[in-house]
């Protein structure tokens, strides 16, 4: 129990005295499994030395291992109001260590909240967790100033994150994962083990960056991967036009069939196709697509 670990009261008390019914509307699953929380906790890395950013932290659950398992730091962003003030009482466990941030995560620059070296941990609110991972990918300079993400995602989610050319899950997103960071899946999480329940499993997922990541205007990787995987049934010769240059002279300066698929062309493939496609003049004139926020 939670008292015999960090003092604190159970999780369940702790959601009955705060009236923290989850709401659907800010994706909230709250993990109440202190032994799963500890597991995701030990997971994420060495915390001594870090600040540990946490997203959508809810009744605290994942915030008191990670305090528990030694973080320096903890800087948790979190919505609710009513999470806010629950969390009032962990701070207060743990002077000087756990920082409280009202607010909205995906207006954040995550960086801005503390010196030092980052590691990013947290059960991300479904609605909002694929987002929250482009931008952190996509964000420059790179490398950043994280050391690791250590995510929580629907295992539908997880698995476009570590999908390679030709796994069935491949697209924007793997693309993007695969060419700033090395992704793997860690374990997977029952239904059960969260309060409400969601009707999927899921999973735990580990980012590293990629200090050698290859060089290319991150615009140009997510409009080619747009129009590539936006028709993943034509081949490139087709699926390019909509970039508003000819797709064979693109395909030849890159040295890519134009037989070829979305799902057929590995990381470099893509990231030779975007620097070809960014030294084009439809590159300069072009604007951002709104679809380039939320790759899949």
């Amino acid at each position: 129990m939670a008292t015999a670990l960090d003092g604190l009261p159970p999780l369940r008390d702790v959601i009955t005295a705060f009236g923290l019914d989850a709401k659907k509307s800010l994706g909230q699953n709250f993990l109440l499994d202190l032994n799963l929380t500890g597991r995701i906790a030990r997971s994420a890395g060495r915390l001594a030395d870090v600040t540990v950013i946490e997203i959508g932290p809810g009744p605290g659950g994942l915030t008191r291992a990670l305090l528990l398992e030694g973080a320096r730091k903890v800087v948790a962003i979190e919505r609710d109001d009513r999470c806010v003030a629950a969390l009032a009482e962990v701070a207060a466990h743990y002077p000087g260590r756990l920082e409280v941030i009202p607010g909205d995560a995906l207006a954040t620059n995550i960086e801005d909240l503390a010196e030092g070296p980052l590691r990013i941990v947290a059960n991300l609110p479904y609605n909002i967790a694929t987002p929250l991972l482009t931008g952190w990918l996509t964000k420059g300079p790179w490398p950043p100033r994280w050391l690791s993400l250590t995510l929580m995602f629907q295992r539908e989610v997880a698995e476009r994150i570590v999908a390679r050319a030709g796994d069935k899950a491949y697209g924007r997103l793997g693309v993007l994962a695969g060419w700033r960071a090395e992704s793997r899946i860690l374990f997977d999480i029952d239904p059960r083990a969260f309060t409400p329940s969601p009707k999927v499993t899921s999973s735990v997922v580990e980012l590293l960056p990629r200090k050698d990541a290859a060089d290319a205007p991150v615009a140009a990787v997510e409009r080619v991967t747009a129009a590539a995987f936006g028709q993943r049934r034509k081949m490139l010769r087709q699926s390019l036009r909509s970039l508003g240059v000819d797709p064979a002279a693109l395909l030849e300066e890159t040295g890519i069939e134009g037989t070829r698929r979305a799902e057929e062309i590995d990381v470099d493939g893509f990231l030779r196709l975007a620097n070809a496609y960014a030294r084009s003049a439809a590159f300069a004139t072009s604007r951002p697509s709104t679809k380039e926020a939320r790759p899949g």
